[in-house]
């Protein structure tokens, strides 16, 4: 099987879905997640608007039914909306999507009953009894047809319920806040203009209409220019930028300034705080977050708890913290006290009433939020890349990493990490100016290089 778990489900060419393993990954599935653990033989399935979708989810739904569930599909829609049907019917379900990926990749993520991502040791059964069907050769398997049971009605539900976690009122005369919308011509393109302008808001729409092989294409938060320029133009207060399953949100100032997911997750937790509602003030962020958040919440007595780079990691710390705030740096937002996992379109609807009720413009409220130091990532390409990478390197260049560290103060951080998914050793340097960022991470290129090539 060419195919495996990766950091968020499988991932890959659609091309390379066969039925035979999209009919063990259903049967998989409904064995290691369905009625014998949740107690139910629902399986909820979305999708995202790739053009390879539907026949993924009916090949998809045959194995499901072969395992011993009933398909429930609830359409084209976000991520987070199938998380939330699994957790108000405690339910499993899976999402037919390559996230950000281009419109010819796509993949299959799962949540276990009750919205939550798959554990370690979930995915490891679910993959293992995956290999035992697939090694059978099932040519039944082959062209078949899985009976699928439409649900639209859950979806409205979902924004029924977005729309309800909004706190935005506009008093007296105040007009009506002006936003843009990029929804990536992917799955927010369907319901994302429908919820901000039931809000009151006036709103300007970019990328909503997908045609199969237009996902992530030159939009949404992979490629935000579009948005920069129509906030520009059109003197909105701000833009909201979503991905192609719109689990993520990158933002724009009225500036046309980029927001990405540290200044937002530092001007939710800022506020939370001084409402008394950020449990524990504590935040969950992953390692790759700028030191300048570290250093803003810190100085507003904000515990920050680091997990390495993923948003399953910030879930699980979310969860064993009963911490109500975390995220990444891409825009995956969590609002654990209202969802069970990332959701870009609830994460705009928060940041638009945030920016609704403050008395100064957004782009004031991003700079205040944080002082972003200069970053730099630089990729290192290792042709024998050992498991060991990261403890190698620590033992090998230890000295210099040391180093660099030290030139750099309390003002500076160092980060050298494998990439879990190619021959890379990623090299991230944070320092007060780019040119000594540039510079230490140049060094610990070459160090790096240096015992990798030997």
């Amino acid at each position: 099987m060419t195919l495996r778990f990766g950091t968020d489900g499988v991932r890959g060419p659609a091309s390379e879905f066969s039925d035979a393993f999209l009919s063990a990954l259903g049967q998989a599935a409904a064995e290691v997640l369905g009625a014998a653990v949740s107690g139910s033989d629902v399986f909820v399935i979305g999708r995202d608007t790739r053009e390879s979708g539907a026949l993924l989810e009916s090949s998809l739904s045959a194995g499901l039914q072969r395992g011993g569930a009933k398909p429930l599909s609830i359409g084209v829609v976000p991520t987070p909306a199938v998380a939330w049907v699994c957790a108000q019917r405690s339910v499993p379900g899976a999402v037919i999507s390559a996230s950000h990926n281009p419109w010819t990749d796509n993949g299959i993520k799962f949540f276990a009953a009750g919205g939550r991502k798959l554990s370690y040791e979930l995915e490891a059964k679910l993959e293992a009894r995956i290999d035992e069907l697939v090694g059978r050769e099932r040519e039944d398997a082959k062209g078949s047809i899985g009976v699928i049971v439409d649900d639209t009605e859950a979806v409205s539900a979902w924004c029924d319920s977005i729309i309800a976690s909004s706190n935005i009122v506009f008093e007296g005369n105040q007009s009506p806040l002006r936003i843009v919308i990029d929804c990536a011509n992917g799955s927010a393109s369907l319901v994302a203009p429908t919820i901000f302008r039931s809000l009151g808001l006036e709103v300007e729409v970019l990328h909503a209409e997908p045609n199969g092989r237009n996902i992530n294409d030159a939009c949404g938060s992979t490629h935000p220019e579009d948005l920069q320029r129509a906030v520009l133009a059109s003197g909105a207060a701000l833009g909201l930028a979503f991905d192609g399953d719109a689990d993520r949100l990158l933002a724009v100032d009225e500036l046309g300034g980029l927001i990405d997911g540290d200044q937002l997750i530092a001007l939710f937790a800022r506020n939370l705080h001084e409402q008394g509602n950020l449990a524990g003030d504590r935040v969950v962020v992953t390692v790759m977050s700028n030191l300048g958040f570290r250093l803003a919440m810190e100085s507003q007595g904000i515990e920050v708890i680091e997990t390495p780079v993923g948003d399953r990691h910030v879930l699980e710390a979310l969860a064993r913290t009963q911490s109500s705030l975390g995220g990444e740096q891409s825009g995956h937002i969590v609002f654990a006290d209202l969802a069970t996992t990332g959701d870009g379109i609830l994460s705009g609807v928060q940041l638009v009433g945030l920016v609704a009720s403050a008395s100064e413009p957004f782009s004031v409220l991003a700079a205040s939020s944080m002082n972003r130091l200069p970053q730099v990532l630089l990729n290192v390409t290792v042709e024998t890349p050992r498991e060991d990478m990261e403890s190698f390197l620590a033992g090998v260049i230890g000295d210099e990493i040391a180093a660099v560290e030290l030139s750099l103060g309390s003002q500076g951080r160092v980060l050298i990490r494998p990439s879990g998914t190619e021959p890379l050793v990623r090299i991230m340097v944070e320092a007060p100016t780019a040119e000594q960022a540039e510079s230490a991470a140049r060094t610990l290129v070459a160090a790096v290089l240096r015992v990798c090539s030997a």
